[in-house]
């Protein structure tokens, strides 16, 4: 019972060193011990405290004054023409608030711990990971007289002032992330709803279907079996990135893939969707996006790289393996008066993300 608050204690008193091996030390090394200790400008002085309470609050208020100023930036300084010294001022301004906030919040939370809470030295011994119950209530009386040696419990402007800076501080963030979604304008009413981007893309009924990413049309003599092609709707290669290029081509690319006619199975509604085998699926995943681009033709299997969904082309996309919630968006296809594969109309469903449908 001597040992019970010490569990390694019998292992030490019973341990001796082999024959031979104990060593006599006669220069052992000296324990430095701790330097005298010396007061603060704050320990001896009242004044010195008050001083050193007041910068401490007044630079948590700048710092609200900082995340402020970066919020208002974010309006004054707007990004929507696009021109590069809007974008630059938005930048600026912006990240000096932002700089001021965090710097005044970490220059005062160093200040604080050096100037005001309590200044003193001492060591503490390891211990065993689960401490006796002794231990834990020491810790508990360590927190306490933490809170009352700093100061935090009973210094109410500074701590108001802590919690409000840090409070301002997530303003910024949340203000930028503002930004990351396009407006509505009166030309493009719909440009800030992402379920009517997602719902509708380039492809209109009789537009052809073009390689990507030269845009050359494509005719349904000259796609083989077996084969996967890249596409793109026609007028698509004659936009320019100021156009909206990419964003466009993010929505409506397409992976067009030929196998025999009896491999497909379709439902009676789909049934005039694909043409002598020929079928067009989205080619952007239903899970969070990423390019479905790997084709196994003797499977008939579309794989995901980024999460490893796969969509069997020859039922429908159905997935068949991986976090995908829902199959493949199909586009209706046909072929024109000259050979030419078209689209029958858009997808009849929004296309990418699942979660786009969750509105």
């Amino acid at each position: 019972m001597a040992h019970e608050d010490d569990p390694h204690g019998l292992d030490r008193a019973s341990y001796q060193p082999l024959s031979g091996t104990a060593v006599a030390v006669t220069d052992p090394v000296r324990n430095p011990e701790l330097p005298p200790h010396r007061e603060r400008m704050t320990d001896k002085d009242p004044a010195a405290m008050k001083r050193a309470v007041r910068t401490i609050y007044t630079l948590f208020y700048i710092s609200v004054a900082g995340s402020l100023w970066a919020v208002a930036a974010y309006m004054i300084f707007p990004i929507e023409s696009g021109e590069i010294p809007a974008i630059r001022d938005n930048n600026l301004f912006i990240g000096l608030g932002i700089a001021l906030a965090l710097l005044a919040i970490g220059v005062a939370a160093i200040h604080w711990s050096k100037a005001v809470m309590s200044d003193k030295e001492h060591t503490e011994a390891r211990h065993p990971t689960r401490g006796t119950d002794a231990t834990r209530a020491g810790a508990v009386a360590v927190f306490e007289a933490a809170n009352e040696e700093s100061g935090f419990g009973r210094r109410t402007v500074i701590r108001g002032g802590l919690f409000a800076a840090l409070i301002a501080s997530i303003l910024p963030a949340i203000t930028l992330f503002r930004g990351l979604a396009p407006e509505n304008t009166p030309e493009r009413p719909n440009a800030g709803n992402p379920v009517y981007l997602l719902s509708h893309t380039m492809w209109k009924p009789g537009m052809r279907l073009a390689k990507d990413p030269e845009g050359t049309p494509i005719k349904a003599s000259e796609v083989t079996l077996g084969s996967a092609v890249h596409v793109i709707p026609e007028p698509l290669a004659d936009l320019s990135h100021e156009e909206g290029y990419l964003e466009e081509k993010a929505k409506a690319i397409v992976l067009l893939v030929r196998m025999l006619p009896e491999q497909i199975t379709e439902t009676p509604e789909r049934a005039s969707w694909s043409y002598d085998g020929i079928v067009a699926y989205s080619k952007v995943c239903t899970h969070v996006g990423c390019p479905v681009a790997l084709y196994e033709q003797q499977t008939h299997h579309l794989l995901c790289p980024c999460h490893q969904s796969q969509f069997d082309v020859s039922d429908g996309a159905k997935v068949i393996f991986g976090p995908a919630a829902r199959p493949l968006p199909q586009l209706p296809i046909e072929v024109d008066d000259e050979g030419y594969l078209v689209a029958q109309s858009d997808f009849t469903e929004p296309v990418g993300p699942s979660f786009w449908e969750r509105h």
